[in-house]
């Protein structure tokens, strides 16, 4: 039997999940959820450059909520502030229907209180199971760097850096709004956890070190925040629109996850317009460091079939495949907020768990 699908936004990751639910042999496409008004009304193949599915994209929540599925794919692009989407996952949980987000929610208990209770009970209502996948969050920090340290017999701090090229990325609101490029470095305060971007990222980024620290039985005691930015050397002329010379170019996101009193944990996120503030100016999508007895250096990237010209990069078909890959985990798992496993390898046999 097939897994029934709800594909929610079609961003350039979601249009991405998307097509690959309408590829797989083990998915049903059962709906799309949009939010923009050109794409209402149009079947899901059409926008997904597909042919005909029969599924037609709504903005109706309740459409949604009425359809039979196993589980939604929650694409919506990141919003100031973290767990501005949970009233819509509540709704679907409550509904009967799994989630996997692409952003966040990769472990709501390290809040407690009122939010990781609505999420609790929402699972309980609907025999549901909330779970995060993706790249990062997701595989790089959550499995990739934990795994590493299977080989060490003292564990003295893990580092992981993503450095993602934002060049290519269009959209100008969520460019400089969103993310905050092209803003006057001394008007910021990166660290100000009501700045815009700041506000979106450290809730999410402290459930991934908090998700690291379980997986090694680690007490975590609290995150710091140590973010920094950068202003453009020069001019510059981007996808989304010009940043002028002074703006920022570069931010550098830094979470400290502090265990004894000390630095266990690291994740570094360089978001660049321009490789002058890079120390490689090619990085690495990934770099993990471990270090312990012994220690552990990974430098990974990604990249896509030989003789694949489409204009979809390879992050976006990675965090496409984490999606796939944990459906028939999350359809198979009992009601409630599930910790993503270490591994959530491809399976020839997606329609199952056994």
């Amino acid at each position: 039997m097939k897994h029934r699908v709800i594909q929610w936004a079609t961003g350039a990751m979601g249009k991405t999940c998307l097509r690959a639910v309408i590829d797989h042999p083990a998915m049903e496409l059962a709906g799309l959820f949009v939010y923009g008004e050109n794409k209402a009304g149009r079947d899901a193949g059409d926008i997904a450059k597909r042919p005909p599915t029969g599924v037609i994209a709504t903005r109706d929540m309740d459409e949604i909520l009425a359809l039979d599925a196993d589980v939604v794919i929650h694409c919506a692009r990141l919003a100031p502030p973290y767990g501005s989407h949970d009233a819509e996952i509540l709704q679907l949980l409550a509904a009967g229907k799994n989630v996997i987000s692409i952003n966040g929610y990769s472990r709501p208990q390290h809040w407690g209180g009122a939010r990781l209770a609505a999420l609790e009970a929402a699972c309980a209502a609907g025999g549901t199971t909330l779970m995060a996948a993706g790249l990062n969050p997701g595989f790089a920090a959550e499995q990739l760097a934990v795994v590493a340290t299977g080989v060490c017999s003292q564990l003295d701090h893990v580092e992981v850096v993503e450095s993602v090229d934002c060049r290519a990325v269009r959209n100008p609101d969520y460019v400089f709004k969103i993310l905050g490029f092209g803003a006057d470095p001394q008007a910021v305060d990166a660290n100000d956890p009501n700045w815009g971007p700041a506000s979106s990222l450290n809730g999410m980024y402290a459930e991934v070190l908090s998700t690291m620290a379980e997986h090694m039985g680690l007490e975590l005691e609290r995150v710091d925040t140590d973010h920094r930015v950068f202003p453009a050397t020069e001019d510059l002329s981007v996808a989304a629109g010009p940043i002028a010379r002074g703006g920022i170019s570069h931010v550098n996101w830094r979470w400290r996850g502090i265990v004894g009193g000390a630095p266990k944990l690291t994740m570094s996120i360089h978001w660049y317009m321009e490789a002058a503030h890079l120390e490689d100016p090619h990085p690495p999508l990934w770099r993990i460091h471990v270090e312990g007895q012994p220690g552990v250096r990974l430098s990974v990237d990604l990249e896509k079939r030989a003789g694949d010209a489409t204009a979809t990069s390879a992050e976006q078909l990675g965090v496409a495949g984490t999606v796939i890959n944990a459906i028939p985990l999350v359809c198979a798992a009992a009601p409630g907020l599930m910790t993503r496993p270490l591994a959530t390898p491809f399976r020839g046999d997606a329609t199952t768990i056994g």
